[in-house]
């Protein structure tokens, strides 16, 4: 019979100790899906990306709110928006992501942002700099910039340094059409007269015909505007550029920073030599966050390449999601996280940034840049700054 003791006073044992409390183990992660374009012409974005991501979590931890943060990539390839919509809803239905981060390309933006509104997914966009794209996805918050933002400024300061006939020169994409709208906008409103434009196609390696044309052009302009995306683009504009001689017929080239990445300037060389840029990030932008966030980067990376504009926008968007599930103490309501992000301000390595209450675009500092050798490489070196720049052609 001693064993039916045993057996019951084991029972009664059981029953007296208390179940374990709740602990970090039992809370579920944060599942962020991050989607971005990891493959095609803009592979070194989507690596700089997530090297911007691994320094911010290097200064701050994968752990939020009590919640470890899981990172899920998907590749959305060489901007296709189908396959972007299709990424997204999966990363919604099947992994059953809090959060989206990343974005390469604005039409991808604007399928996703389908997908957003109808899940009420909260979505942070690292790209995408076309204007109002946005403007029917209430659950989107950007943390790049527009082409608004970079573009009027830089039509200010050419026109305002005697540069006062322009060309433009764009790719010929949502994106780009936009850069160059904006910057005529902004330009021909000061006085200044645009006198031809030419639009690559996205991607292509040649560009030979369209700075031909822009060489035999009556009358001469003063100075070319260019947009090019980041990737194998600017290189192979900015040598066929300097190859064709157009600095020798007294033509200034300006352009938006993406001309002259970090990355880029490692194989563009000397041939950047001089370059004004508009932009709102340069890995020498002089703060002491700046300073730490590069030191962190080159740490986690081991390239020796410093960060960019995608790495920048990866580290402030995943910032943002870590203030706001912070003060949700770890949960994630859609409504609640947008009216916290609504107006949000905090210091980034480019300076102080706000999430725009009405728009939900980006405010920020855009600096008018010199490229210029400094030692043994390429930097661009601020010039000049307009404060808290919002888009001026947002319109809702």
């Amino acid at each position: 019979m001693m064993h039916r003791w045993v057996s019951v006073l084991a029972a009664i044992a059981l029953l007296t100790i208390p179940a374990p409390r709740a602990g970090a183990a039992d809370v579920p992660p944060l599942k962020v899906g991050v989607m971005f374009s990891f493959s095609g012409d803009n592979a070194r974005a989507g690596e700089a990306l997530n090297f911007g991501i691994a320094a911010f979590q290097k200064e701050h931890g994968d752990v939020v709110a009590g919640r470890k943060v899981e990172l899920i990539r998907r590749d959305t390839g060489q901007m296709n928006p189908e396959t972007a919509k299709r990424i997204a809803q999966e990363l919604i239905i099947n992994d059953h992501v809090d959060l989206i981060m990343g974005l390469a390309y604005s039409p991808e933006t604007v399928a996703v942002g389908l997908v957003s509104t109808e899940a009420k997914m909260p979505v942070f966009v690292v790209n995408s700099t076309t204007v109002n794209i946005m403007k029917d996805a209430p659950y989107m918050t950007r943390y790049g910039m527009t082409s608004g933002q970079l573009t009027s400024p830089l039509a200010l300061y050419a026109y305002t340094h005697n540069m006062k006939n322009m060309y433009t020169l764009e790719s010929d994409y949502s994106t780009g059409i936009d850069a160059g709208d904006s910057f005529t906008k902004a330009f021909t409103a000061l006085g200044g007269k645009i006198i031809g434009d030419v639009r690559p196609p996205l991607f292509a390696k040649d560009f030979t015909a369209y700075i031909q044309r822009i060489k035999d052009a009556n009358p001469k302009p003063d100075a070319v505007f260019a947009f090019i995306p980041s990737g194998s683009g600017p290189a192979q504009f900015m040598r066929t550029w300097k190859e064709m001689g157009l600095d020798a017929k007294g033509i200034t080239l300006i352009g938006e920073g993406g001309l002259v990445g970090e990355d880029d300037l490692r194989v563009i060389g000397d041939a950047a030599q001089g370059l004004i840029t508009s932009f709102h990030y340069s890995a020498i932008h002089p703060s002491a966050l700046n300073a730490r966030f590069v030191a962190d980067y080159l740490a986690v990376s081991g390239q020796g390449i410093r960060p960019d504009y995608a790495a920048l926008a990866g580290y402030d968007a995943l910032a943002a999601i870590y203030k706001v599930v912070d003060l949700q103490h770890g949960k994630v309501d859609p409504d609640r996280t947008l009216a916290l992000l609504r107006g949000m301000k905090y210091e980034s390595p480019r300076g102080p940034i706000m999430i725009d209450p009405q728009t939900r675009d980006i405010d920020q500092n855009i600096y008018i840049r010199r490229t210029e050798r400094k030692g043994d490489r390429m930097v661009n070196t601020e010039l000049e700054t307009y404060k808290m720049v919002k888009d001026p052609l947002e319109n809702y």
